[in-house]
């Protein structure tokens, strides 16, 4: 499965070049990347979790930046030390930065619950402290199993449910934003497109990114000289974005990590199972790296990646560090080492000076979203590119979990909206659940199986894995092995990690014990067809020395 690193041995002397003219294609594609998704925490915790100002901008978001300087430093110079060692000049960096799947989970599964709960937004922080501080000691234990696991799982397997994330998670909202304001949506797109996959060279060589971020703006802006008011941007909008600047270092918050310890019921039962599928994550994004050339050691990646969680949570940041997906997308566009770094210097300038919420106010979104599903295209092509024609039928099936977690996210998000909006209307509290229930129950009468997406979405990243793994191993008539990946889902569905709602003695063991069984009759079926062929090869093959008969 394991690809050796290409290119020649590198000399004692040789100095890798720290920027190239495309680390600025990277950077701005990259660095973007982040910026939205530091516009979204920052929405998520003054918004949904209606915390104060001073403690987003005073407390979170520098300990936000910290985090994300130091990981984006080492991953930049660890691609140094690939290029040193290989002799190469196109060695890539790994992007990495906030895990945006725990932001949401943290957000609403933990720091929201117990702020709704106490009436407190500081013991939501707390809690989600705490969640972060045990993922980080999850991430670097896990980092010395995770090389194991990478040996012996099929490329289709991990780069499979990669895609899986990469086509639902990663593309769709961003490809449904540039729809919904296609005047600067399509415009951007069409201007990443010709350049990041057709090759087109644009003025001076101007980055493809800052081209379309700048394109998005003059329609945006020029858009409001005519009253339409494209992108949602206005000049009260800035002025009102000003009132956040001011500068904030990172200060301890250890106190505040080990207060949140009163919640640890609620939080290890998140806490352990997203831990794992962050390790399962992560070897997948160093799976894909090693598919485009670049090998990276899976435990210096995964410790790295819980050390600078640990430190980001013990200084107030609640949201977890993780490699990203789209290494391919950034060396393709000719990212190198600089634009990682560069990138981490970024963060630190927006989150210590308060300037997030002043360039949300003068960029629209939507011309940032382009970027996003380039990044998405990638990565769904690479599960094919790199791996074997005939795992194509794997690779599909290992979306499949990835595409039921995702319309039931759909789903879910409708009905919690429809529900408020009926309580606006003066549904009774204590009617809620009962309506809910009964949405859910007539589903199926209108052709939406809602159970079947629930079960089969559970825990998607491990599901699409052991799918994917399964699906290479029949289609290579290795049925042992993949007797071995059933009966592995079995054991995880057994104890919640895959198609459940909760992990944990009590709630946990057998959430879908039907779904367990099922898994472990397929991996006893598997074991005894490998059997027969054996039976049947030697049959086929009577001339072949039998084994001797024990005495």
């Amino acid at each position: 499965m394991s690809t050796s690193m290409t290119g020649t041995v590198g000399k004692p002397d040789f100095k890798p070049v720290l920027w190239t003219p495309g680390d600025w294609n990277a950077f701005f594609g990259f660095g973007t990347n982040i910026l939205v998704n530091m516009l979204v925490l920052t929405g998520l915790l003054r918004f949904v979790l209606k915390m104060p100002d001073s403690l987003v901008f005073g407390r979170i978001l520098p300990a936000l930046g910290l985090m994300m300087c130091l990981s984006t430093f080492y991953y930049a110079w660890l691609a140094y030390r690939l290029a040193q060692k290989t002799g190469r000049t196109d060695v890539c960096a790994l992007p990495s930065g906030v895990s945006v799947p725990h932001m949401f989970i943290v957000t609403f599964v933990i720091m929201l619950p117990v702020t709704l709960k106490t009436g407190d937004p500081m013991k939501g922080w707390s809690a989600g402290l705490v969640w972060v501080f045990f993922q980080s000691f999850i991430l670097m234990i896990g980092g010395f199993i995770a090389p194991v696991i990478r040996r012996i799982t099929p490329r289709a397997a991990l780069l499979g449910t990669l895609a899986g994330v990469s086509v639902t998670f990663i593309s769709m909202r961003p490809a449904l934003e540039m729809y919904m304001t296609p005047q600067i949506g399509l415009v951007c797109f069409a201007i990443i497109l010709v350049s990041w996959f057709g090759g087109v060279k644009y003025f001076k060589g101007i980055p493809a990114g800052l081209v379309a971020i700048a394109v998005g703006m003059i329609i945006a802006w020029g858009s409001n000289l005519f009253g339409l008011g494209l992108g949602g941007l206005s000049v009260k909008g800035v002025g009102d974005a000003f009132a956040s600047f001011g500068f904030s270092v990172p200060i301890p918050a250890v106190g505040h990590v080990f207060s949140g310890f009163e919640f640890l019921g609620v939080i290890l039962v998140t806490a352990i199972p997203f831990g794992i599928y962050d390790l399962v994550e992560a070897m997948d994004n160093v799976e894909s790296a090693e598919a485009a050339g670049d090998e990276y050691p899976t435990t210096r990646v995964l410790t790295a990646d819980g050390v600078v969680s640990l430190i980001g949570c013990l200084m107030g940041n609640p949201f977890i560090n993780a490699v990203y997906i789209g290494h391919p997308g950034w060396k393709a566009m000719g990212g190198r080492i600089g634009y990682s770094a560069a990138t981490g210097i970024m963060v630190v300038v927006l989150s210590w000076f308060g300037i997030i919420s002043v360039l949300l106010a003068l960029v629209p979104v939507v011309a940032i979203s382009p970027i996003l599903l380039y990044i998405g295209m990638l990565i769904g092509a690479q599960a094919f590119q790199t791996t074997p024609i005939k795992h194509a039928p794997a690779i599909v099936l290992a979306l499949t979990p990835h595409l039921a977690a995702w319309a039931k996210l759909q789903i879910d998000t409708m009905l919690g909206s429809t529900l408020n909006a009926a309580q606006a209307a003066g549904l009774a509290a204590d009617k809620v659940g009962d309506v809910k229930m009964a949405a859910i129950a007539a589903l199926p009468q209108q052709g939406v199986l809602y159970h079947g997406l629930e079960v089969m979405g559970g825990g998607s990243i491990l599901a699409g894995l052991i799918l994917g793994a399964i699906g290479v191993f029949v289609i290579e008539r290795d049925f042992v092995k993949a007797s071995a990946f059933a009966f592995a889902g079995a054991v995880m569905t057994y104890f919640g990690f895959m198609h459940g709602e909760a992990v944990g003695i009590g709630g946990g063991f057998g959430v879908t014990p039907s779904v367990a069984l099922a898994y472990a009759v397929v991996a006893a079926g598997l074991f005894a067809l490998s059997k027969l062929e054996t039976s049947a090869h030697y049959v086929a093959h009577p001339d072949m020395p039998m084994a001797a008969p024990a005495e």
